[in-house]
């Protein structure tokens, strides 16, 4: 019994039909969002998603059931028992944040999909690396908002008359959100030469920093899809292997079985 369930829910039509049910999940909680959908077939619309919350929880009771406390030695399995779990809150038809937050099962998604599991997993492989560029930007930004409030405070003190709002300006202009027309040309005013600190400040953080982050991430995620298929051919030689002796065994009883005639 046990080896027969684990058997479907590992199979790829079972993989295949828990990520149609997210979707199709994630489009009735959409359509909770419209008044006018809700006032015609708001009934329809609580019916399917409580069906595909039942089917959530039933496939991780019957993990529970197949893997018991090695379900959670798995950190895929974890985060889908959270996800379904914060849906079964008490007192969460209650409260609109814990209803907000149910829209969290669609990232049940990213573990039933191969190709998005292997892009979390790059990125949590990089976040080591990512805390070293993180600890270099925090001090450009720290540098740099000590020297925009002395340099620019006076004149324009909504934009730099303390560290933290230096900070967030240097953000915005970090961003290349309306950095410019927004923020430069009306200091730019003031102060004519003013060019001389934005300009080094948007070369080092928005095209060195940043684009060292993306670099990261992106070594990362060729790892895990390297290691991925890595293990894959592994198994695919174990697999052949083991075809190999079962043939080398087979070979030899039919030679034992000739030779006793």
């Amino acid at each position: 019994m046990i080896q027969r369930l684990q058997s479907v829910l590992e199979s790829e039509g079972f993989s295949r039909f828990i990520t149609a049910v997210i979707l199709v999940n994630a489009v009735s909680l959409g359509m909770e969002t419209s008044e006018a959908v809700m006032a015609q077939v708001g009934g329809l619309v609580h019916l399917v998603d409580k069906l595909c919350l039942l089917i959530f929880v039933v496939e991780i009771v019957a993990k529970l059931i197949v893997r018991r406390l090695r379900f959670f030695l798995n950190g895929w399995n974890v985060f889908d028992f959270l996800i379904v779990g914060i849906a079964l809150v008490p007192g969460a038809q209650g409260f609109s944040v814990l209803r907000a937050l149910r829209i969290l099962r669609v990232l049940r998604v990213i573990s039933v999909a191969p190709s998005l599991r292997r892009v979390v997993e790059g990125f949590i492989t990089a976040l080591p690396g990512m805390g070293s560029v993180f600890l270099l930007m925090a001090i450009i930004f720290y540098i740099g908002s000590v020297m925009a409030t002395k340099l620019f405070g006076a004149s324009f003190p909504d934009w730099f008359g303390n560290l933290g709002l230096s900070a967030y300006s240097l953000f915005q202009i970090m961003t290349l959100e309306s950095w410019s027309m927004g923020i430069v040309r009306p200091v730019m005013e003031v102060y004519p030469h003013a060019w001389i600190f934005f300009v080094p400040f948007i070369m080092v953080t928005t095209f060195a920093v940043v684009n060292l982050l993306v670099g990261l991430i992106v070594n990362s995620m060729q790892d895990a899809h390297s290691a991925e298929e890595g293990e894959r051919t592994d198994a695919y030689r174990d697999q052949v292997l083991s075809r190999l002796e079962a043939i080398e065994a087979r070979i030899s009883r039919m030679q034992d079985g000739s030779t006793q005639k």
